[in-house]
């Protein structure tokens, strides 16, 4: 960013009528002859701010009147004057209006609408500078759950990426019309706004070519575009996967109605432009909630799965399979949990919410037995699937939650000596961890995608494990989100 963008960095509104450069002047004028109490403070007030760091979204932090202050798009070490957009009782959120000391570690974001939808949050965040950050964000976690011996555990630098951008294996827009015209992107951050994306640079070049040539297929055939508001028309996002190591791709168009007109002239177009797809698929979700999957997927054309390969093994991977975005860094994540669990022969290992097994089949040559569970059906038939085509013979999958499947084994006499848990972001099941602690497995490695809710679980693992180390990998680079493999050895 040159000087001449720095002076003129201007923050986009969201929020009211936008207030002249004079009305602008009067008020901070004011604020500095008569300063507010935080109490008096109004949607779209403009506040002067000194950024003390970032909060774990990604956002700049800040004090005003002992009140803190959370400003989307501030850095460490900048003074803003900042618009304030919602204000609560013990808190106040705003966004960047003009900032009056840079930060050194601030950059021009490559996407220019990296401020109004996620996936982009810390694209102005110099890269170095975003991997000193998601350590951070774990050791602010632990400090706010505080963990027995929190202060002592060791926090390993990030491991990030050579290249930070282009990684992500799998698109999934929303699909609309805005202005008439077919859209395809996602919704502005805490709205149902839709932002078309022509490009978008965390994302593997192919799906976003498959994408804005499937856009111009439906607005040629003119496609029944689903409307939210009416809860009419059929087509309502499309998903595109790419296996990153064979190039063969997947295309699920995601329905509101079982009829998609002119489906098969749209197939025919974009398997003739894109000999990768092997793979079209059809979900249908006819429900108004917000989440993105139905219940049934139907096969259109090619294969129900794309093959993947990582580390020498093969993934068949169903169209709702899990499967971690990012290739590259997913050989990274697998080697430090690998080195964290140091696993010997005569090992059983627990796989908790193993998705297609990407983690316990990477491990099964290193242990005598491993079992793994998901609470998604067609995952752990890939999961099978998977440990079948590898020739892994001492690996077994099965359908149903952590909490219950774990127990259920105990119960029958199975004891494991390992664990690696895989949670989503909610984190661990109460009932899991304490079937862990009652079990207590000598190597426990617990893999988290979301530092609130390690540290929320480890108040409870530590009664029985000591922290070794935790070590963050940058798996989303360009976000505020995390991944960190915590190695725990029983006391």
């Amino acid at each position: 960013m040159n000087n001449k963008e720095k002076t003129n960095y201007q923050g986009k509104k969201k929020f009211g009528k936008k207030p002249s450069d004079r009305q602008k002047q009067d008020r901070r004028k004011n604020f500095y002859n008569n300063p507010r109490k935080s109490s008096d403070i109004k949607i779209g007030d403009e506040i002067p701010l000194k950024i003390k760091r970032l909060g774990i979204n990604g956002e700049g932090i800040g004090y005003y009147q002992r009140t803190i202050c959370f400003i989307k798009g501030a850095l460490p070490g900048e003074k803003v004057v900042a618009s304030i957009t919602d204000v609560h009782p013990r808190f106040i959120n705003g966004e960047v209006s003009k900032i009056k000391k840079i930060s050194p570690d601030r950059v021009k974001p490559i996407d220019a609408y990296a401020g109004e939808v996620g996936g982009f949050e810390l694209e102005h965040l110099a890269y170095p500078a975003q991997l000193e950050f998601k350590r951070d964000v774990i050791r602010q976690s632990l400090t706010k759950f505080r963990p027995e011996g929190y202060k002592r555990f060791e926090l390993l630098p990030t491991i990030g990426m050579e290249k930070p951008l282009e990684y992500r294996n799998k698109a999934q827009f929303q699909v609309r019309r805005l202005d008439g015209k077919v859209a395809a992107g996602l919704y502005k951050e805490g709205t149902h706004d839709l932002v078309d994306l022509p490009t978008c640079s965390v994302q593997h070049p192919l799906t976003m070519e498959i994408i804005r040539i499937a856009v111009e297929l439906f607005e040629k055939y003119n496609v029944s575009i689903y409307d939210e508001q009416t809860h009419t028309g059929s087509l309502k996002t499309i998903v595109v996967r790419v296996a990153d190591a064979t190039k063969e791709t997947q295309v699920v168009f995601i329905t509101n109605t079982p009829e998609l007109e002119h489906v098969d002239e749209i197939i025919d177009e974009l398997a003739a432009q894109f000999p990768e797809i092997v793979s079209f698929m059809q979900n249908l979700n006819p429900s108004r909630e917000s989440l993105i999957w139905g219940d049934k997927t139907l096969n259109l054309r090619g294969k129900d799965t794309i093959r993947e390969e990582l580390d020498g093994l093969s993934f068949n991977l169903s169209a709702r399979a899990f499967f971690q975005l990012n290739p590259k860094q997913t050989s990274v994540l697998y080697a430090e949990t690998r080195k964290a669990l140091e696993l010997s022969p005569d090992d059983n290992l627990v796989d908790a919410y193993s998705g297609v097994g990407t983690i316990g089949l990477s491990l099964a040559a290193q242990a005598k037995e491993v079992r793994g569970m998901d609470n998604i059906e067609s995952a752990i038939e890939d999961a099978n699937e998977n440990a079948k085509i590898n020739g892994i013979e001492n690996a077994h999958y099965e359908f149903g939650t952590a909490e219950k499947v774990l127990p259920k084994w105990l119960h029958a006499g199975f004891k494991p000596n390992s664990i690696v848990v895989d949670p989503p972001r909610v984190g661990l099941d109460n009932k899991l961890i304490t079937a862990i602690l009652e079990s207590a497995p000598e190597h426990f490695t617990y893999v988290s995608c979301n530092p609130s809710t390690l540290a929320r679980d480890l108040v409870r693992i530590v009664e029985k494990y000591d922290v070794e180390y935790i070590q963050s990998i940058d798996m989303f680079p360009q976000t505020a989100r995390v991944e960190a493999v915590v190695k725990l050895k029983r006391k």
